[in-house]
């Protein structure tokens, strides 16, 4: 029997530098977020190569560097990129 690629459930979390996500019109965020939901709806990890940011990361910079010293927002919700998007049920 021939292996076949298993699709995953894709991420709708979209994660930009905080300086960048700030300095995006709304229009531009918006188009991002879509272009990143639709890609999670389909299963995929990456949204289109269309929508690619340009200017988020400093000349220089190594990949490393860019995850580890930039302050990473999710541009949808305003919070610290990676905190669960879960919502918490308050206890009586």
């Amino acid at each position: 029997m021939a292996r076949s690629k298993v699709k995953g459930g894709g991420t709708k979390k979209v994660c930009l530098p905080a300086k960048k996500a700030k300095s995006l019109s709304k229009k531009e965020k918006d188009r991002i977020i879509r272009a990143k939901e639709k890609a999670g709806r389909a299963g995929k990890y990456k949204r289109s190569s269309k929508t690619n940011v340009k200017g988020a990361r400093k000349k220089g910079a190594t990949l490393r560097d860019w995850f580890e010293k930039e302050n990473w927002i999710n541009i949808k919700t305003g919070r610290p990129c990676g905190e669960s998007t879960k919502k918490k049920k308050k206890r009586k």
